[in-house]
């Protein structure tokens, strides 16, 4: 028996066993904590198993406000972003990726640039044009912003290299347009990356406080984050049973999305050759 290569295997598995309570264990607290009482919440030490399972605090998170118009607000926005952002970077990175043209170089290292651009920097101008088309306060407002992504592109663009250029010339010669060509042959053999990029998309945009908080003053035109904080602003304290039963409700989504999709996530970036 090779000691060396046990020894080695061994520390591997403590090490990512290690890893894995690291990141697991604000979601352990938080879902532990949402099924509370609010004593406690607050007693020390801490206890990681309540005494008794309380599920009606879901129920009171849920009923604090008006949560379901917040829960559709996040699917419109996360999902019309998603769509628009499709329609866009799938024509834009096979452009970048397909053809030579002048400037090329230059509109993809422009498009890679804003990358580099926090959307807190350039709101402003963002907001004041939102506002005169009279959009503020609306889902437009939230989803009109970012219909394009620069990391999709890119991307997308590296997936769509990948593609034997053979391939392509056959479908042109059966007289196939560019359209049929990307959406019968491109999209098709870029799934994996699609669905990887679709993840990071919905996850970014149903994550999103800011640009909610600032585009939309009413209940009416709000998302779950924003409904989530809602849950802080209460007389005599916070009901940290309460705010985390909010959080898993805000969780449960993306934990549902991711849980379908890691294997298409695992092909994308194993596969493809995208680092």
């Amino acid at each position: 028996m090779n000691y060396k290569v046990v020894a080695l295997k061994l520390i591997r598995a403590i090490s990512l066993i290690g890893i894995v309570i690291i990141f697991a264990m604000p979601f352990v607290w938080m879902m532990s904590t949402s099924l509370k009482s609010l004593g406690e919440t607050i007693i020390f030490p801490p206890k990681w198993i309540p005494a008794e399972f309380h599920w009606s605090n879901f129920e009171k998170a849920w009923n604090s406000g008006p949560f379901l118009r917040f829960f559709v607000n996040s699917i419109l926005v996360s999902v019309g972003i998603l769509i628009l952002q499709f329609c866009t970077i799938i024509p834009a990175a096979y452009a970048f990726a397909r053809y030579r043209f002048k400037g090329d170089t230059f509109f993809f290292g422009l498009t890679m640039i804003t990358l580099m651009i926090p959307a807190q920097l350039i709101f402003l101008p963002v907001y004041l044009q939102m506002s005169s088309w009279g959009l503020l306060d609306t889902l437009w407002a939230l989803i009109l912003p970012f219909a394009s992504s620069a990391f999709g592109i890119f991307l997308l663009r590296q997936s769509f290299k990948q593609v034997p250029e053979e391939l392509i010339e056959a479908a042109r010669l059966d007289e196939a347009s560019e359209w049929k060509i990307i959406i019968k042959i491109m999209v098709p053999m870029a799934k994996p990356v699609l669905i990887t990029f679709g993840l990071f998309s919905f996850i970014t945009h149903w994550n999103d406080y800011f640009w909610p908080l600032v585009m939309t003053t009413t209940d009416a035109s709000r998302t779950l984050p924003i409904g989530v904080t809602k849950l802080l602003q209460v007389e005599g304290g916070v009901a940290w049973h309460i705010l985390m039963a909010g959080n898993m409700i805000l969780v449960l989504p993306i934990l549902i999305v991711f849980f379908f999709a890691q294997r298409q996530i695992i092909r994308a970036f194993v596969y493809t050759g995208v680092k």
